[in-house]
């Protein structure tokens, strides 16, 4: 993997945690919204902590396609778990909660097992066969 491919997966995991805690912390200031009452949920719009969660999970989103679209999502979406470590802090330090030992801990295990993941190619061989394939084929047609 080069660089950049290691950079989209790092704008995967910081887009989707601090996205994830932005909502919080908008909806937080909102209190209860309920389905039946459609205008709450568009006065949440408004919100700039909702706005600015929903601008992240954005970039979040761009970043998770272009991850799949050259890794498969057995990878992917284990390799961008660390996101869960950034989550953890920003909620005890911008959310105030508490987070517990027992929390840090799954954390631990979870970022244990992201390093196993990594190691492993990024994606399947017989995926990459194919779609050379695909490609030598398509450059004869044209040809």
């Amino acid at each position: 993997m080069n660089l950049r491919k290691y950079l989209v997966l790092l704008a995967v995991m910081v887009f989707g945690g601090t996205g994830d805690v932005l909502l919080k912390r908008g909806m937080q200031e909102l209190g209860p919204i309920h389905l039946d009452h459609l205008q709450e949920l568009i006065t949440a719009l408004g919100n700039l902590w909702v706005v600015a969660g929903v601008l992240c999970l954005i970039a979040f989103f761009a970043s998770y396609l272009t991850a799949l679209s050259w890794a498969d999502l057995s990878y992917v979406l284990p390799a961008t778990a660390l996101g869960y470590v950034l989550v953890a802090i920003l909620s005890k330090y911008l959310l105030h909660e508490d987070v517990s030992a027992f929390r840090w801990i799954g954390i631990l295990l979870i970022s244990c097992g992201v390093g196993w993941v990594t190691r492993g190619p990024a994606l399947t061989r017989h995926q990459r066969e194919e779609h050379r394939v695909r490609e030598h084929e398509e450059q004869h047609e044209l040809a």
